[in-house]
């Protein structure tokens, strides 16, 4: 089984039923089927995309996005997301480690998409999304057969070294990673499901979107989240499943009408991504609507640990229990399981792991067939998983992970710097945002340094969300025996100072 072909069985079972709303128009089973039998050809035909090619998009959720998903699917093909929200010079770096065959974007994107590919050293090919179906040749369909363990998603996650890495997901993995999801929220063909977090991440694309259409949901899809739009959709479409990240949810928690919104169609609420602070949790149970959880990562695809709306309030701010037939574990440096209640690190085997980190040693991140996620967890007496911490160099902001040594190397490249340390700091609407740590040099330029001249040296460098939104001048970083920050040190810093 692949991923088209589970596809394929659904549309077969009842054609006529809706399959997605978008911008407010509907797509049958069948007329899904046939757009992306359409996008197969355009890919074979005017595009020659072959097995094993990468293609990437770039842009809105658009419903052409997951035709072309699956007609890659279709083909043997690879699809590659890609992160709107980076700058230029980090989407390069994507497509050139990604060896990218082509790159499809979107109207609004079609000129960064240009400077994307001026910028790699090899051909790649750019091509406009609203292409894929509306101009498909007379080819033939039919393709070799594709196996459970051919590769489908390679979707780039920050890498503990700060550079980008790509998890490389297969078809069997998503189908297993689906079956997880469909568990997880009690999914049948009576859901309606609103999609509002972008594709691009597995978040959006994995948690809710794929599983819904895997199982004869229906899918309303939003090109980008947006507070007042997904309350609208609430009221008007009545959708009994959504998904977002603790930055959305508090977007649409602080929006005027919340109070005055009929959430009752919504059998739970899901979140995922980071630790969810506990007032947006009783904020949304005071709605009466259960707020559930979903513990996961790029590389476990990334279903793993879910909070079901039967023990949402029971276990509020816990992420719940491992999904069958995914195995969790808590370990010590060693390797070695923690007792109950004991703190260790999260590692996981299951069957929706990533195949392997593209162009990297099958090897890395695992230890004897479990990956390590670096998250700190704790099971209490009932087995239920409590997040407490992560890899403490990792920065979460908004859904979107920043490592400090991105943010490090721009700072340590401007004129005048010395030294410089990056830590996250709590933020109330963003849930954390960096903070540079900055260390003058004896230099003429270090002594004119300023914020606004830091600033503007990250401008067409990193993504704007990578930006530091604090910076502090320090005479300079503490460090260990070892040489090593105390990064522990810079966070009392920054609690003084705010306090």
């Amino acid at each position: 089984m692949n991923l088209a072909a589970a596809l394929d069985a659904i549309a077969e079972g009842d054609p006529g039923r809706v399959a997605i709303h978008v911008e407010g128009a509907t797509l049958t089973r069948g007329e899904l089927r046939t757009a992306i039998f359409a996008a197969t050809r355009t890919l074979r035909g005017a595009w020659s995309v072959r097995r094993g090619d990468r293609v990437g998009y770039l842009g809105l959720n658009r419903v052409e996005e997951l035709m072309l998903l699956f007609a890659l699917a279709r083909i043997g093909a690879v699809f590659v997301p890609l992160n709107t929200r980076l700058a230029v010079t980090e989407l390069v770096h994507i497509a050139t480690h990604a060896q990218l065959h082509t790159l499809v974007t979107d109207a609004g994107h079609r000129d960064i998409g240009t400077a994307v590919i001026e910028g790699v050293s090899v051909a790649v090919d750019l091509r406009a999304i609203d292409d894929l179906v509306a101009d498909a040749p007379l080819v033939d369909t039919d393709v070799e057969p594709v196996g459970p363990d051919v590769p489908l998603l390679l979707i780039y996650t920050s890498g503990t070294t700060g550079a980008p890495k790509g998890a490389l997901h297969t078809h069997g993995a998503l189908l297993a990673n689906a079956s997880a999801a469909i568990a997880a929220h009690d999914m049948d063909r009576h859901d309606r499901v609103l999609t509002v977090l972008p594709l691009f991440h597995v978040g959006g694309l994995c948690i809710q979107t794929l599983p819904a259409l895997l199982v004869g949901a229906s899918l309303v899809l939003h090109p980008r989240f947006d507070a007042k739009a997904w309350l609208e959709a609430i009221a008007t479409m009545r959708p009994t499943l959504t998904l977002m990240v603790p930055a959305t949810l508090r977007a649409a928690i602080a929006h005027r009408d919340w109070g005055n919104s009929n959430l009752s169609c919504l059998r739970i609420l899901m979140t995922g991504s980071s630790t969810i602070p506990r007032k947006l949790i009783d904020a949304v149970h005071a709605r009466h609507v259960p707020l559930g959880q979903i513990y996961g990562s790029t590389e476990t695809g990334p279903v793993t640990v879910a909070l079901k709306a039967v023990d949402a309030r029971r276990k509020p701010g816990f992420a719940g229990w491992p999904c069958f037939p995914d195995s969790v574990r808590l370990i010590d440096a060693d390797g070695a399981d923690v007792a109950t209640g004991a703190v260790g690190e999260i590692a996981v085997r299951a069957p929706n792991l990533m195949q392997g980190y593209w162009r990297e040693p099958v090897s890395t991140g695992f230890r004897e067939g479990w990956f390590a996620t670096g998250d700190l967890g704790r099971f209490d007496a009932d087995g239920c998983l409590e997040v407490v911490g992560r890899n403490r160099d990792l920065i979460i902001t908004g859904g979107e992970n920043v490592y400090p040594v991105e943010i490090e190397d721009v700072l340590l490249s401007i004129a005048g710097v010395g030294d410089a340390a990056v830590v996250g700091t709590p933020d109330e609407q963003w849930g954390e945002v960096p903070a540079a740590f900055v260390v003058r040099g004896s230099s003429t330029e270090g002594a004119r340094l300023d914020e606004a001249t830091i600033a503007a040296a990250f401008t067409d460098r990193l993504a704007r969300f990578k930006h530091p939104k604090r910076i502090v001048f320090i005479d300079g970083l503490p460090r260990n025996a070892m040489g090593k920050v105390q990064v522990h040190l810079l966070h009392e810093r920054l609690a003084a100072n705010e306090g």
